[in-house]
């Protein structure tokens, strides 16, 4: 058993193991570049104009200014050979043989200004397309989470592909600038090889072969490198999960009380020394192998600037021609080693954007149907479980099975069981985050699978025990119950009147505006009752048809749970309400009561009805009565 300042030695290896992606895969995953440039296009069509256009001029100014260079070294040593003399540069000046020289010169400085300036502006073109994007690529993955199924997040499978679409849409934005960076490079490769090929056309070849060895090995080492994350992807989740634990102010007081740093510091450390020594291994094959096919690269170079050079001394090239093909060739080199590398960097990066796009191809198996109906206003009848079965993803055994029974129309219900009887799971059903395995629930006579589903979900409202804490100014917390009414003061002020947490908000230092929690620096903190009260309020502001609440007065004594129980009741009046708690005295003023036990509907009958009856729900309220004698 683990000592409280030890953590259990997380495995060293990943536990979501996938092989390197072969050769065809790396440039399979080249087909996301399409749909990756037309988001890029999407997002704004002027600065990718620009970034374009900008490069484009920018891919000539190499050449330009290699072959000015030239003609400034040819007039120089023409100038030293016909053998004038000045005694100074006034009179070299006025006597106009430098001209040309200067004309050369100052040729030169425009265009290292305009190739400087250039930069910036593709600098700032970039900057701003890659915000852009950034933002709106995660606004785009918000929005698709936002239509997937709650089952889809509760796999673990998912999680994982979500948190590499994730980190694809933050570190992916570069791959704009790469992709338009290297359409820059090929118009600056062929301006420069056009040069070469008057000259020596061979060498064009020569260099481009000695580059394909470092090319190929690149290409293998990001293969590897992608298919490293991807397998490590559960592990980063837990050292973000362990940081989040281990420095924050959610866990902060169990974390001092029972000493729990030494215990998160250990499991981080195992977790990542283990994803380091992997990383490490990487890199040191990708040093060693990379070092040995670059050295290809490199003596091809040589070759090519010895024969230059050597044609040169016999005559063929002048020192402007050897100046000119030494820097372009080491120009060209440069180039073509880059893209070289580049590509196998987009194919790389590509493989990233399968995950990002897998992401998106998702689709959600709830969904409105063709012709969907809207909720009957007022419902008239109400709901009716048949014989409803379903069972969570991989389980063993069912969380509901053979359910059957009526919610009428303005009836306050109540249900009761034991941990794991399926309570939740039966509200879950009814506000269709799930769909049954087995039976169907009607309501008003149709199946719930034939109503529009965000009408359906507008039209109930729901405070579930593990309710979110938002972060934001009070009225807010309340108002996110319906958007459309988040600035209505007075309905805001009116839902938290009826969850008798007006006193509560008024009393903060700024009222309604008050930001609550302390996760910033202007937050005011509460207590779990007090934050249990906005998130009854946030309920009541959605003004549904149905009203459900799942225990979310766990953090209430018996009589404050009573009492909210008890208004609840009075506030629902015409509307159809579920309650779901551990404490049996406090559902006794519901029209009808449902036992629920591993889950199957066991019992049902108002609270005289059961406790004549005896059975469960007499020995469970006998058990908690006890407790309070």
């Amino acid at each position: 058993r683990a000592t409280p300042h030890t953590a259990p030695m997380p495995t060293t290896r990943p536990t979501n193991q996938r092989p390197a992606p072969s050769l065809r895969e790396r440039f399979d995953a080249l087909r996301n570049l399409p749909p990756f440039l037309r988001q890029v296009w999407a997002t704004s069509r002027p600065l990718t104009l620009a970034a374009l256009g900008l490069r484009l001029v920018r891919a000539l100014l190499p050449v330009a200014m290699l072959y000015v260079g030239k003609l400034i070294i040819d007039e120089v040593v023409r100038l030293v050979g016909a053998g004038l003399s000045f005694g100074d540069i006034g009179a070299a000046w006025t006597g106009g043989a430098l001209d040309h020289l200067a004309l050369l010169l100052v040729t030169e400085f425009a265009l290292a200004i305009a190739s400087d300036l250039l930069g910036r502006l593709v600098t700032y073109c970039d900057t701003l397309l890659s915000e852009l994007f950034t933002n709106a690529t995660s606004i785009r993955l918000m929005e698709h989470a936002a239509t997937l199924d709650l089952e889809d997040f509760e796999d673990p499978e998912l999680q994982d592909s979500l948190e590499r679409a994730r980190r694809t849409t933050m570190t992916r934005a570069n791959l704009m600038g790469q992709l338009f960076g290297q359409a820059q490079d090929v118009v600056t490769v062929l301006t420069l090889a056009t040069g070469l090929v008057v000259y020596a056309p061979w060498l064009i070849v020569l260099l481009a072969l000695a580059m394909v060895p470092a090319f190929v090995g690149e290409m293998h080492f990001n293969a590897l490198g992608y298919s490293l994350n991807y397998q490590w992807t559960p592990e980063r989740r837990q050292l973000e999960y362990v940081r989040q634990m281990g420095a924050s102010v959610e866990t902060a007081k169990e974390v001092k009380i029972f000493n729990l740093h030494r215990f998160f510091i250990a499991r981080y450390r195992a977790l990542a020394d283990g994803l380091f020594i992997a990383n490490r291994a990487l890199a040191r094959r990708r040093a060693l192998w990379g070092t040995l096919l670059a050295t290809l690269g490199t003596l091809g170079y040589y070759v090519a600037f010895a024969y230059i050079a050597w044609r040169t001394v016999r005559g063929d090239f002048s020192i402007g021609d050897l100046t000119f093909l030494a820097g372009s060739f080491v120009r060209l080199r440069q180039l073509l080693e880059g893209l070289l590398v580049g590509l196998s960097q987009v194919a790389g990066q590509a493989l990233y954007l399968d995950d990002l796009f897998s992401f998106f191809e998702m689709t959600p198996e709830i969904t409105s149907p063709p012709g969907a109906h809207a909720v009957p206003r007022p419902i008239t009848q109400g709901f009716v479980f048949e014989d409803v079965g379903f069972r969570y993803p991989d389980a063993d055994g069912w969380a509901l099975r053979g359910v059957s029974f009526a919610l009428r129309a303005g009836e306050v219900l109540a249900l009761v069981g034991e941990n794991g009887a399926g309570k939740t799971t039966l509200v879950k059903l009814l506000a269709r985050l799930y769909d049954p395995d087995e039976g169907r629930i009607l309501l008003d006579g149709r199946d719930l699978r034939e109503y529009d589903l965000d009408d359906l979900r507008a039209n109930v409202g729901v405070v579930f025990q593990d309710f979110v804490r938002y972060h934001l100014t009070a009225a807010e917390n309340i108002g996110v119950g319906r958007l459309e009414a988040l600035h209505d003061a007075s309905r805001i002020r009116e839902a938290a009147r009826r969850a008798d947490a007006d006193v509560l908000i008024e009393s903060l230092p700024r009222g309604y505006d008050q930001v609550v929690g302390r996760r910033f620096r202007t937050g005011v903190d509460l207590s779990g009752g007090q934050w249990q009260k906005i998130a009854i309020a946030r309920a009541y502001m959605r003004d549904a048809q149905v009203m459900i609440l799942d225990e979310p007065t766990a953090a209430l004594d018996a009589r404050a749970e009573f009492e909210v129980f008890q208004r609840f009741k009075e506030l629902s009046d015409r509307r159809t309400a579920v309650l779901i708690s551990h404490r049996f005295s406090s559902v006794r003023m519901a029209d009808r009561i449902l036992v629920l036990a591993h889950g199957r509907l066991e019992a049902s009958g108002t609270h005289d009805e059961l406790m004549a009856g005896g059975g469960r729900y007499a020995e469970l309220f006998e058990l908690q009565a006890a407790g309070y004698r």
